[in-house]
């Protein structure tokens, strides 16, 4: 999946984060504190499951890139 047909990067939107209708990293933080998907499409029925993907491929791009750089 390409996460850019579904994450944006504006700088008036969120101050350049990338987002969705919410920051990437917000859907990552609730993923992170244990909702599951289900739970985070009700609490923000806006979203699609495909979003929440989008986030994962997108911090896992940003994870291998930051360790190529790394090493």
């Amino acid at each position: 999946m390409d996460y850019r047909n579904r994450i944006t990067f504006e700088p008036v939107k969120h101050g350049g984060k990338p987002c969705l209708r919410v920051t990437a990293n917000d859907v990552l933080d609730y993923l992170t504190s244990a909702m599951t998907p289900v739970e985070i499409l009700a609490d923000l029925p806006y979203l699609t499951a495909e979003d929440i993907h989008a986030c994962l491929v997108y911090a896992a791009n940003r994870e291998r890139y930051q360790i190529a750089v790394a090493a």
